[in-house]
């Protein structure tokens, strides 16, 4: 009889971390369908406004840090506002790590954009699929995480990955490579998206949640740009822009709505995942992106590419099955009577 009991404790255990397991799962691929989505509408919105001309001089916008202002005004509104409905407590994290995460956020997203003036998009893009691996060596340098060896095998995979699949090859008018300031620039970038993830993890420690983590990283990145707004005088020849063309308004706001909600998925993930994951799902975004237009357009895909594909996949079911620390079942004691 005590075997009989023994063993239908541990089968309502096993249950019980399968149910948890499958709700994380689904609500994991939630927040990738969300990010997916919120981010392919930002880009289309961004480019109207980044691309398009406005009035009969055809006038360029080209505030971009102004652009992001506006941006990270909305993420907070939209933060504070889940927070106001969902009746949230106080949260306990020191503000100096919201403002840390806030500026290296932003620094990030600056030296990322700013280095497009010595790099072409491609080489950008590429840099930047390497995110996940300052994330992962800041997070054990910094917070203090600890990966198991499947868990590096397959970040490392990832990347590799998805880097063959976006390389685009040289016509043979490269002169080789060459380390200047545009390389430095998404370094530091790089840099700065791992001391972010060592933050956020951090964070994750005060039991922070995902809209207060929000909430407080926009309103860091707020100070930072409106101080180099002002400084800069970028905010006056903004704003003189949208009153000689008050269409573009709503386009700025629509864009940092589609901003706020796909930030609303991120910090969830942030939240219940960690910030490794969020770097993992952010990077094959565009992976699948790219993918999704084979199979819906047809689109070829070079040898290159076809082999990038086996190894992101590689990687994330080796992420999905090998990756996670699972917790040991507790057997319940023994208790002699």
């Amino acid at each position: 009889q005590h075997y009989f009991i023994q063993s239908n404790l541990r089968l309502a255990q096993i249950y019980r971390y399968m149910s948890m397991a499958l709700s994380q799962n689904l609500k994991l691929i939630s927040c990738f369908l969300g990010v997916f989505c919120c981010y392919f509408y930002y880009g289309v919105v961004q480019e109207k406004i980044t691309r398009g001309t406005y009035g009969t001089e055809k006038e360029r916008f080209y505030f971009t840090i102004f652009l992001v202002f506006c941006q990270c005004i909305i993420n907070t509104l939209f933060a504070k506002g889940i927070l106001v409905l969902t009746r949230s407590k106080p949260q306990k994290t020191p503000l100096y790590l919201s403002f840390i995460c806030g500026v290296s956020y932003v620094g990030a997203m600056l030296a990322s954009n700013a280095s497009l003036k010595w790099v072409n998009y491609p080489t950008q893009v590429l840099g930047k699929s390497c995110k996940p691996v300052p994330v992962m060596i800041l997070g054990v340098i910094l917070a203090g995480k600890k990966y198991n060896l499947i868990k590096y095998l397959s970040v490392l995979l990832i990347v590799i990955g998805v880097s063959l699949f976006i390389y685009k090859d040289n016509n043979g008018d490269s002169t080789g490579f060459s380390f200047g300031s545009g390389e430095l620039l998404l370094l530091t970038s790089l840099m700065l998206d791992g001391i972010t993830g060592a933050i956020q993890e951090k964070m994750r420690g005060y039991g922070t949640k995902a809209h207060y983590m929000m909430m407080t990283m926009n309103i860091s990145a707020l100070i930072v740009m409106g101080v180099t707004l002002l400084a800069t005088g970028e905010i006056w020849e903004a704003v003189a822009f949208c009153q000689r063309h008050p269409e573009i308004v709503p386009e700025i706001i629509t864009f940092g709505f589609a901003s706020a909600f796909g930030q609303n998925f991120i910090f969830i993930t942030v939240s219940e995942f960690g910030p490794l994951m969020c770097s993992i799902m952010t990077t094959t975004r565009k992976f699948f992106t790219i993918l999704g237009s084979v199979v819906l357009f047809g689109n070829a895909l070079v040898t290159r590419q076809w082999v990038g594909t086996a190894i992101v996949f590689t990687g994330l079911i080796l992420n999905d099955r090998f990756g996670k620390t699972i917790k040991k079942v507790k057997e319940p004691e023994n208790k002699s009577s």
